[in-house]
This record gives structure tokens, C-alpha cells and sequence, in this order.
């Protein structure tokens, strides 16, 4: 039986079908064109509501950190509602929410609108989390790391073309995208509604129980899974390094370079490439070169040196130079979430990938915080000064220090399997 075969799953709604990579594939590509639609006109729009710079970008701190503190506590419950009711009626809750949140950004007359939506959007969004239980479901554990590369790229297929949308829709008028973000999100609960199976079998669901649901009993879920250990503390940096390179890239570029919602675009229709390339066709090829543990290493030391060169570059042609040296760096996150995903029960999937959403977005509440912060205190250096990469000098820290946890999370398995220590090189 092939890995596509491997589990029965029961019918949905339009009929008898096997949950398989393809369904879960086209949902998570649109779901990412209509997120990506946003990112190079969001910060623009926010802008509109304040007159300096300063107040500008304390206001896109807040509209960012709104979701996260819904995402934080949402993100564990509707994982745990995953493994009990389902991950296509979830599914379909998050893109609800994604719909009711672009609609009501574009029509949004003050700030105080978008920080509310942000919050009821941010409670019912598990989609990453629940498309990554989804894929659990239906792979068995030695095949998840090509899987998960086929995932990530479709996320960074979503961001090839939503970001180069955004930006071309974004300069004809700034709330168009919204628009057009929101009319995907409604094609994608249709589509999860008529189209795609379900992939937890009644019998592996799980009763729901607060106790481990809500944020903090997910994370003592987490810290109590035996094959867990370290790798908490790797997500949580390399999570608050990726979210303070998103919450400030817009801006960033915009005040090193002078680029418009066009260049940003196409900057993240670059990084939208090489995750498809390298996550979609490379990262199968990599395993098999190297054990995923080592994979895991190697990528976070290739994007702590990336996020050093993004900060340094004095010219914008380099932040694609580096986005293209940066292949073990997009090859990482497929090979982490293997093995999160491996550590895991497969009856409690959903609530383990929702609580290491949760924890992400935990880590998403304090980027909006730190970045932007970081990034004001430089602000006034001339364009092109190497110290407006302030923000990436941090996160590359940060990413040494997810690479040192991982080699002391496998030594620490290696000893407690074999009872001796793990060599030098993981």
C-alpha cells in the first residue's frame, strides 16, 4: 500500500474520496496567495492611519501583534478540536475567519477596526497548524520530510504569486487586495466544503479536554513529549527569528532602498521561489545525502549567516544574491517540522501541531514588539547604512542559538538511547 493509500478515511460531504497530498496541496496554495496578496500593502495601509513615522510603526506593532495574541490562545484549541471533530471542519472555521478579516481590513475607516479583526481573524486561524496534522494523517513518519518539503512548497508557490499580486493590485489602489485576498479565502472554504476529504479517521480522534487545550497545558503537552526536549527552545528561536524578518521586511525595504509595494513583492516572490525549489524538489534529495537531524543544523547555520548579509547588504540587488545562497536555510523548516511531527502520537496531532503554532505565535506577539523597535532606533540613519539591519543581526543570533539547541537535543537522545555521548558532528 502506498504512502498516498495508507490511511482509510471516511466520506465527506461531496462524496466517497481518500485524503491524499494533492487536496491538501491546492488548499494550502490558495490559502497562501490570499495571505501573501496582503504583505507588501498591509504596512502601507496602516500607515494611513497615523502622520509620523514613529506612530506609524507603533501602529503596524500592534495591528501584528493583535493576531498573534488570538493566534496563541486560538491556535491549541482548534488543534485539540482537530483531533476530536476533525481537520476539514477546522479547515473551514480558519478560512472563514481569513475571509471576515480581509473584507473588514478593506472597508476599515480607523485604526481601532483592523486591531479588532486582527484579534477575531487571529482566534479562529489554525490553518499551518491543521494542514500540518492533515499531512501527518496521511503519511507514515519515514516519508514526512519530503512530504512536509512538498507543503513548504506550495507555501512558498503561495508567496511567488501573492506578493507580486498585492504589489501590482496595491498600486492601482491600496485596498484592492484585500479584496481579492478575502474573494480567495471564500474559493477555499468552498473548495474545503465541496472538495476536500477528511483525514482523521473517527477512530484515531481524540476526546477534547481543556486541560491540555488551552495555551498552557499545550505547552506542558509539548515539553512532556519524551522525543520533544530541546527542540522547544529551537522553535521558539528560529519562530521569533523568522516573524521579526516578516514584520519588518516591508518596512526595512523600504527605508534601506526606498522600494515600493512593487520591489517588495518581487523580493518575496524570490523567497516564494526558492522555497519551492528547494522545499519541492531538493529537500527529498538532501535526506537522502544527510540524516534530517544534520539537515536541521546546517540550515540554521545558512540563515543565521543570510540574515547577517540582508542586514550588511548597502544595495537591494544583494538581498536576492543571499536569498539565492540561502538553500540549507529553506531547508530547515521542512526537516524541523519532521521532526516535531515524529515526536508526536498520531491520535494527538492536532493538538501538537496546534500547540507549536501556539507557540509560535507566541513568539509572533513579541516580533511585532522587538523588530519595529529595533529597526525605530536606527531610522534615521541615511539610506543603504549598514545599521538598519539591526533587527537581522539579532535574528541571526537567534538562529545560532536554535542551531546550538538542536546539537544538544541530539546528543541527548543519543545518550538516552544508547547510553553513551553523541559524536561532535550530529
Amino acid at each position: 500500500m502506498s504512502a498516498d493509500q495508507a490511511p482509510v478515511v471516511e466520506a465527506t460531504a461531496s462524496g466517497k474520496r481518500q485524503a491524499a497530498m494533492p487536496f491538501i496541496m491546492a488548499t494550502v496554495l490558495i490559502d497562501m496567495i490570499s495571505i501573501g496578496l496582503i504583505i507588501p500593502v498591509l504596512p502601507k495601509l496602516v500607515a494611513s492611519f497615523e502622520t509620523t513615522a514613529a506612530a506609524q510603526v507603533g501602529a503596524y506593532a500592534w495591528v501584528s501583534m493583535a493576531f498573534a495574541i488570538a493566534n496563541f490562545i486560538g491556535s491549541p484549541i482548534l488543534g485539540a478540536l482537530s483531533d476530536r471533530y476533525g481537520r476539514r471542519p477546522v479547515l473551514l472555521i480558519g478560512f472563514s475567519g481569513l475571509a471576515l478579516s480581509f473584507f473588514v481590513t478593506a472597508l476599515a475607516t480607523a485604526l481601532w477596526m483592523l486591531i479588532a479583526v486582527r484579534l477575531v481573524s487571529g482566534a479562529l486561524q489554525a490553518n499551518i497548524a491543521v494542514a500540518n496534522a492533515y499531512v501527518s494523517d496521511i503519511t507514515p513518519p519515514e516519508e514526512r520530510a519530503r512530504r512536509f518539503g512538498m507543503l513548504g512548497a506550495m507555501f512558498g508557490l503561495g508567496f511567488i504569486l501573492g506578493p507580486v499580486l498585492g504589489g501590482l493590485l496595491g498600486g492601482i489602489n491600496l485596498r484592492l487586495p484585500f479584496f481579492v485576498a478575502g474573494g480567495l479565502a471564500v474559493t477555499n472554504w468552498l473548495y474545503g466544503f465541496f472538495v476536500l476529504p477528511e483525514s482523521l479517521p473517527r477512530e484515531r480522534r481524540q476526546p477534547f479536554r481543556w486541560a491540555r487545550a488551552n495555551p498552557v497545558g499545550s505547552l506542558m503537552h509539548l515539553a512532556q513529549l519524551k522525543s520533544m526536549g530541546a527542540l522547544l527552545g529551537v522553535v521558539t528561536f528560529a519562530s521569533l527569528a523568522q516573524f521579526i524578518l516578516q514584520g519588518t521586511w516591508a518596512l526595512y525595504t523600504q527605508l534601506k532602498f526606498g522600494w515600493e509595494p512593487q520591489q517588495i513583492g518581487w523580493s518575496l516572490c524570490a523567497v516564494g521561489a526558492m522555497s519551492v525549489l528547494v522545499q519541492g524538489v531538493l529537500v527529498g534529495r538532501l535526506t537522502k545525502m544527510m540524516p534530517v537531524q544534520r539537515l536541521v543544523v546546517l540550515g540554521l547555520v545558512s540563515s543565521a549567516i543570510a540574515y547577517v548579509c540582508w542586514g550588511a547588504a548597502p544595495q537591494g540587488w544583494m538581498m536576492y544574491a543571499v536569498i539565492a545562497c540561502n538553500v540549507l536555510g529553506f531547508a530547515a523548516g521542512a526537516s524541523l517540522q519532521t521532526l516535531i511531527a515524529n515526536a508526536a502520537d498520531e491520535k494527538t496531532q492536532g493538538q501538537t501541531m496546534g500547540a507549536v503554532a501556539g507557540l509560535q505565535s507566541l513568539t509572533a506577539v513579541l516580533a511585532p514588539v522587538v523588530g519595529p523597535l529595533l529597526l525605530r532606533t536606527v531610522a534615521g540613519a541615511p539610506r543603504g547604512d549598514w545599521r538598519l539591519g539591526l533587527p537581522y543581526y539579532l535574528c541571526a543570533l537567534l538562529q545560532l542559538c536554535a542551531m546550538a539547541m538542536t546539537i544538544l537535543h541530539f546528543r541527548r537522545l543519543h545518550a538516552d538511547s544508547t547510553g553513551t555521548p553523541m559524536p561532535a558532528n550530529p
